[in-house]
């Protein structure tokens, strides 16, 4: 139970935006609850033992290179409240059927090394980009907005608001670096035919090369725990295991942030909102969501190439061509043969994950909204494909469709992670078109979850955001 009848803010949600709200707050002195449905906080960013005893899996999110670039994470004092982060090698491979791999190395010179021809294609490309990433990601992780470095930000605007398909066959001629950038743009969870799906590439790539592709030793959660103890070392209050249905069931407060997506807010009771505004919110389109396999192994996977086995990610999908048909498929609504499919083996470096000598595996695909078929199988055979023998090391698997995702976390609409469609009629204009993305017609309530500027990402600039925009109510 709260421990005051009346709070100056009260947050509803506490994933990593809702956290980031409810710090954001505390940090200036304003009193703060947090109000958390399951029964710990975190979100997108909780771990638990989904297989068999000793394994220990993360639920969502895995790999975590926004949590070290954003501009708000990084000014808390995470590793005091006991955060590690682990660095791969490798933070990516991409395999190819010929047993090569192509590689996101740290240095812009070591990628450019795997990919031949083209290497020089992949420096003019990403260089720029790297050279001003601190400018860019101030300006891009934020609302729409006058920005800091408008130069920097109008380059990587001038190539990632495009396709990105049309971008990497007019930049490389190599079927490596294209298939290693497709993967990465297939991020987006768009066509890559469609913009801006190089936006999410470029950017990828950048953090990889600036921060690198790091996970919290022991768990996602670990990332959550360590947020929430910040939070509480300011005087906040979070009370978890208990959900909102009725505004009027909070204390009291001069104002309230929602770390929910559109359709959770319109099913609150008690919020008052202009017809107009709630038909703007219903029409908020999410996307394609996911299917989610966690397996326990007897052992690492045996890639063909051993660069994979230095990689903390590996995206398996293969070349442009292929890639590229399997995200078109579904967004015309099909559950393509050869899904791409998103590897982490992060039990390979952090012992904490699995008894001695096993592993974990976390995998997903993206599948057309809603989806109940389980691809397990396909995206089996596709790590088989370039990890023959991979099946015979499965000693349990733990297999979650759309549905049994946004079960366990209702802000998951249909199985999408993105908090919504992110691209360009979504990009600057989510959830709805008013000059503060994070205010509502209600005077006191506030929007800071992904369905927010900038969107998903494990980055905590949503609620960041939000909260500064609540802040001018308080004074």
């Amino acid at each position: 139970m709260p421990a005051r009848s009346e709070y100056d803010a009260v947050v509803v949600g506490a994933g990593p935006n809702g956290l980031a709200a409810a710090i954001t707050l505390a940090r200036d002195r304003h009193s703060v609850l947090l109000v958390e449905a399951a029964d710990t906080v975190g979100g997108g960013t909780r771990s638990a033992p989904l297989t068999l005893p000793g394994f220990l899996h993360d639920t969502c999110s895995a790999i975590h290179p926004f949590a070290l670039a954003s501009p708000f994470f990084c000014t808390l004092p995470l590793a005091a409240q006991g955060l590690e982060w682990i660095h791969p090698p490798l933070p990516l491979a991409h395999p190819f059927d010929d047993g090569s791999a192509a590689v996101l190395e740290r240095s812009i010179e070591g990628t450019a090394a795997t990919l031949e021809d083209d290497a020089q294609a992949y420096r003019r490309l990403l260089e720029p980009l790297v050279d001003h990433s601190e400018s860019l990601l101030h300006d891009i992780l934020g609302p729409l907005r006058w920005p800091r470095h408008p130069l920097a930000l109008l380059r990587f605007a001038r190539l990632g608001l495009a396709p990105a398909r049309r971008l990497l066959e007019q930049r490389f001629v190599g079927w490596r670096p294209r298939g290693l950038l497709a993967g990465l743009a297939a991020h987006s969870v768009l066509p890559l035919e469609r913009a801006p799906s190089a936006a999410a590439g470029l950017l990828l790539a950048v953090l990889g090369h600036r921060v690198g592709w790091p996970f919290p030793r022991g768990g996602a959660q670990r990332l959550a725990e360590a947020l929430a103890a910040h939070l509480r070392s300011l005087g906040g209050e979070i009370v978890t295991g208990t959900r909102v249905q009725d505004l009027g069931s909070l204390p009291r407060a001069r104002v309230v942030l929602l770390d929910l997506t559109p359709r959770q807010v319109l099913r609150l009771q008690g919020l008052r909102l202009p017809e107009r505004f709630r038909r703007t919110l219903a029409r908020f389109r999410y996307g394609p969501g996911v299917c989610k396999l966690d397996l326990a192994l007897a052992a690492s996977i045996p890639w063909r190439n051993p660069d994979c086995s230095r990689a903390g990610t590996v995206h398996v999908g293969g070349t442009l061509e292929e890639i590229a048909a399997s995200e078109s498929a579904v967004w015309r609504g099909g559950h393509p043969e050869r899904p791409f499919v998103l590897v982490a083996q992060q039990s390979l470096f952090d012992p904490t994950r699995a008894p001695a000598g096993m592993h974990t595996v976390w995998a997903y695909c993206h599948v057309p909204h809603g989806s109940s078929y389980d691809m397990s199988a396909r995206m089996e055979a596709q790590i088989e494909r370039f990890a023959p023998g991979f099946r015979e090391r499965i000693l349990a698997r733990r297999v979650r469709t759309t549905v049994d995702l946004e079960g366990d976390n209702p802000n998951l609409v249909g199985g999408d992670i993105g908090g919504g469609v992110l691209d360009l009629g979504q990009l600057f204009t989510r959830p709805s078109r008013r000059r503060d993305p994070y205010s509502t017609p209600a005077d006191n309530i506030y929007m800071c979850s992904a369905s927010t500027p900038p969107g998903g990402g494990v980055h905590g600039m949503c609620g960041h955001f939000a909260a500064r925009s609540a802040a001018r109510r308080l004074g």
